[in-house]
């Protein structure tokens, strides 16, 4: 039998409702299943039914009695001393069942688990028919059931809505959340719920306004301010940049002419198979039906209503990723993760263990996700792999690639894409010579000749008819035959390809000498190039540039100019056949080198905002300079590369990306440090020991100790080196070592140094000297300087540093207001950089300064910070918080949860780096603690000599370890117990 009180008073047996009688019956079972199974005085049950005191003790015996036979066998209702209870199983009422589903949904939640809350709370609120314990208004013991469930039901709500903005479902949950916002403008969630949701959708603005009625509804009211999480919030909405989103599908300038039916075929595959490839010869148009493709699925327009694979209505989110610039496989997964707009490794340095396609796979699993994958010919075995465990691993995730041969993986669905159909091809060739030639008009069956000579390919026929802005058709159809004649004569086993190369070499004999000196040149860059930066690489003026936009050899957005793939290629071998291949490549190396160096000084600084976007825009042209320098082999261009762009790198998070190509490098060169070049030397070797597996180690324990000579001698203390970025990640890959204290003392003694950064920097580092000798004072005196340092030159990554440190000894000494405020002010620096890792970092630890006075507040932190690694990647910053989420369901006495979480934060934490020190010993101390209250002695102990191991493994007391750590009060204390017990 089942029981519902969530609304009018009912019972269920067999799927049919069971007659309860009248009011008092009613309103009798209602109370005896607020609490099942606990007594109610008789007294009490008598009162409650009827306020007015009208009913007898014999009269309530009777309504028991006309109960139970209502009842049958389904529910006993037995006498207990003075009154009676319902022994009935609580999960057959309602209400016990709505908060077990509503607790279970709130830690699917907190564990960042948006889709299982979805489902968990949903079915929690269904449970509900209208309000609870409608048969007892005048009741004060059923009323005040009755406003707890209402509480709890508006908590199940706000935390569904969550847990749907988690998902991306915003612009469904606006209107629910201005229902709640109206009815309760007194509480902050839902309002913050609103702005989050309102900002997701593009309406900033109307955030800010409802942050503005929030406060003065709470000043009218309350006499009170706003939380500093919803103010958090606010500030982020005013100062943060956008966030990072995936790269859509490139705009086209163009119509799409003759592949309708198509289009509709590839939506329709993609909506029920999760892996579609797109297959055909070079130029046959796999990239724009993709793309055509992709934005029919993103718009939810597929066939069967809805472009999602799970069988939901709402349309997919779309990633475009172009792979053709790639030359091996080496960089897919940073390719995968920079279209997705996530970094490949957080400011601070996590060691590489967490490798790029574990943070794709962190990012992705529980993304709705079309991802386009284009151009995989040349990377087909690596783009298999990866796709393939994507795809096993991220359940709602889908793949559209173009290739010009199947990935060959078990689950593809193929599609050959075939040449225009020859009304189509004319078609096409009319349009495009329409608009760059008015009035064109020719002969039907002569653009028929051409496009069949082409062999009807979109790509083909569209260079050609770029052309009739300048050539009579009949002209351009005479020079096609003679050069497709000529050409024709070497054919390879790829007849189409060879045909579009052909069309690229007579594209390419249309242009003037200059025009050609010019192309071939522009061909060094990989991703584009501003008109400075072409003219001083390549001697090529605007006129020029312009000219050849015109000719569709190159197209321009944004301020930069870009050449295809396809016609890069081609003149790539016209620079090697020139003999300029080696003069360009060098003149483009030093171009970059130019850039990094004016950047990494100014990333310093206040205009650290303003220059990480020019870098990054030449990234792929960077990497390209590097392999270049590397294999020419010109050594002192590489390392000089290398340490310039270091500072970027890491802030940027894309170290990873460079990565083999210091391993070659410091391969190349040995053990030896090359003249002058000792701290690019210690660069390179920072960057290849951040290789995941033993590789990594092993380039670390030969180049250890040479390298760190070469960085001393070139920070004497009394003057300044070149790179002070290189110096705090030096003591950071050093604090956990055979000599942790050779790098720390390396860094603090730049005190005096003239570099105001790392002054700055000295300051920071010695702090945790001072903490770890148990000088608190000193620690926040140095770490204040810091602090300064960092300010006066504008430095937000240094400026969060610091305020982070600051935060945590001022919560060591007791003042958490303090703690929390600096800390709120390190998240919204971080959030301006975009660094996701960092200020989940920061939200941990900001969870840690309430988790003593307001677990409640903690728990909320913990979840976002595990949130935002989970879209991040990262799983050294999720072990984080899932250790203090742990930390939480100990206190609350849930053992089993605890367990599962610290469990879960050991297997993803990275053992070999200084930020995963405190997570590891609060993880195994907090393992101990649940073994020790299941008494489990021997485990306990087990659990607690690993956290004191861990915490020595920086070659100095544990206690000093802990307190340099800024560990909290009470977690240093159970580690130096659990070590005292060992002993």
């Amino acid at each position: 039998m089942k029981f519902g009180i969530l609304g009018e008073t009912r019972a269920w047996r067999g799927g049919g409702e069971v007659a309860l009688g009248g009011p008092a019956r009613r309103a009798l079972l209602a109370l005896l299943l607020v609490r099942p199974g606990e007594v109610v005085s008789a007294d009490r049950l008598a009162e409650e039914i009827d306020p007015a005191g009208t009913r007898s003790a014999h009269s309530l015996q009777s309504q028991v009695s006309r109960l139970r036979a209502a009842l049958g066998d389904g529910a006993s209702i037995e006498r207990a001393g003075a009154g009676y209870r319902i022994l009935v199983d609580p999960q057959d009422v309602d209400a016990s069942r709505f908060e077990r589903l509503a607790g279970e949904g709130r830690s699917a939640l907190a564990d960042g688990d948006a889709g299982r809350a979805v489902v968990l709370l949903r079915e929690a609120l269904e449970l509900w028919r209208g309000p609870a314990l409608a048969d007892l208004p005048e009741s004060g013991t059923a009323q005040a059931a009755a406003v707890r469930l209402e509480e709890h039901r508006l908590g199940a709500r706000e935390d569904r809505i969550e847990a749907e903005l988690r998902l991306g479902e915003h612009r469904g949950a606006v209107p629910e959340l201005r229902e709640l916002v109206a009815r309760h403008p007194l509480r902050e969630r839902p309002a913050g719920l609103l702005m989050r949701a309102l900002s997701a959708e593009g309406g900033q603005a109307e955030a800010l306004v409802m942050f503005e009625e929030t406060r003065r509804h709470l000043a009218d009211e309350l006499g009170a301010d706003p939380s500093a999480e919803l103010t958090a919030l606010h500030r982020e909405l005013l100062t943060a940049d956008p966030e990072p989103s995936p790269a859509p599908p490139p705009a086209q300038l163009t119509s799409f002419v003759g592949r309708a039916a198509e289009v509709a075929e590839i939506a329709e595959m993609l909506r029920v198979a999760r892996l579609v490839t797109l297959i055909g010869p070079g130029g046959v148009g796999k990239t724009r039906l993709s793309v055509e493709a992709a934005g029919l699925v993103g718009t939810g327009s597929a066939a069967g209503g809805g472009g999602r694979g799970d069988g939901g209505g709402a349309a997919d989110q779309v990633c475009f990723v172009e792979l053709a610039p790639l030359r091996d496989g080496a960089g897919l997964p940073q390719a995968l993760l920079a279209a997705l707009g996530l970094r490949q490794n957080g400011l601070q340095m996590d060691g590489g263990a967490t490798t790029p396609v574990d943070r794709l796979i962190a990012a992705l699993s529980d993304q709705v996700l079309l991802l386009v994958l284009d151009n995989c010919e040349h990377l087909v075995d690596e783009v298999a792999r990866l796709a393939a465990r994507l795809l096993a691993t991220c359940p709602r995730l889908r793949v559209l690639a173009t290739s010009r041969e199947p990935l060959g993986i078990i689950g593809e669905n193929l599609l050959q894409v075939r040449p225009l159909d020859a009304d189509a091809a004319v078609r096409l060739f009319t349009e495009r010579a329409v608009a760059v030639r008015r009035g064109f008009t020719a002969d039907p069956g002569t653009v028929r000749r051409i496009c069949a000579a082409l062999d009807d390919l979109p790509l083909a026929i569209e260079l050609a008819a770029a052309r009739s802005r300048t050539l009579d058709v009949e002209d351009l159809a005479d020079r096609l035959d003679d050069l497709l004649g000529v050409a024709r004569g070497n054919r390879t086993a790829d007849e189409r390809h060879r045909t579009l190369r052909s069309v690229v070499a007579w594209s390419w004999d249309l242009l003037s000498d200059c025009e050609q000196r010019a192309a071939q040149r522009f061909a060094v860059f990989v991703g584009g190039a501003t008109a400075e930066s072409a003219a001083r690489v390549c001697g090529i003026d605007g006129g020029t540039l312009e000219s050849l936009v015109d000719k569709s050899l190159l197209d321009v957005s944004g301020g930069r100019y870009r050449m295809l793939e396809t016609i890069r290629a081609y003149g790539a071998e016209r620079l090697d056949g020139a003999g300029e291949h080696d003069s360009v490549r060098r003149a483009h190396a030093q171009h970059l080198l130019e850039l990094v160096r004016t950047a990494d000084p100014r990333l310093r600084r206040a205009e650290q905002l303003e220059w990480l976007p020019v870098v990054a825009a030449e990234h792929g042209d960077l990497l390209a300079a590097l392999r270049w320098a590397v294999r020419e082999p010109d050594v002192r261009t590489a390392f000089e590369l290398l340490a310039a762009a270091f500072n970027y790198l890491w802030i940027r998070g894309a170290s990873a990306s460079v990565v083999p190509v210091a391993i070659e490098l410091l391969t190349a060169v040995g053990e030896a440090v090359p003249d002058a070049l000792g701290e690019e030397y210690a660069t390179c070797v920072l960057l290849a020991a951040s290789a995941s597996g033993d590789a990594g180690e092993r380039l670390w324990q030969l180049h250890r100790a040479t390298a760190g000579e070469a960085l001393a001698a070139a920070w004497p203390g009394d003057r300044r080196g070149r790179y002070p970025v290189t110096l705090l990640l030096w003591m950071m890959r050093n604090a956990v070592g055979p000599d942790p204290r050779g790098a720390f003392e390396l860094v603090s003694s730049q005190r005096d140094c003239p570099d105001p950064w790392a002054r700055a920097t000295a300051h920071y580092v010695s702090g945790f000297g001072h903490l770890g000798k148990g000088d608190s004072g000193a620690a926040e005196e140095d770490f204040g300087r810091a602090l300064d340092g960092f300010r006066s030159l504008g430095e937000r990554w240094g400026v969060a540093l610091a305020l982070g440190t600051l935060a945590d000894a001022a919560s060591a000494r007791g003042d958490r207001t303090r703690a929390i405020a600096l800390t709120d002010e390190a998240l919204v620096l971080t959030g301006r950089l975009g660094a996701l890792e960092d200020s989940s970092d920061l939200l941990v630890n900001r969870g840690d300064h309430f988790a003593g006075d307001d677990p409640a507040t903690a728990r909320t932190d913990y979840a976002q910070a595990a949130a935002l690694a989970r879209r991040a990647g990262s799983a050294t910053y999720l072990a984080a918080a899932l250790r203090g989420l742990g930390d939480i369901a100990l206190e609350e006495g849930d053992l089993t949860l605890a367990e599962r979480l610290y469990t879960e934060a050991l297997e993803q934490i990275d053992p070999h780096w200084i930020k995963s020190l405190g997570p590891r010993v609060r993880t195994l101390t907090g393992l101990g603690r649940v073994a020790a209250a299941r008494s489990h002695h021997a485990e306990a102990r087990t659990r607690y000599r690993q956290a004191t191991e861990v915490a020595g493994t920086v070659g100095a007391p544990v206690p000093e370890v802990l307190r340099m750590l800024g560990l909290s009060p009470d977690v240093v204390a159970s580690v130096l117990e659990a070590a005292a017990w060992v002993r």
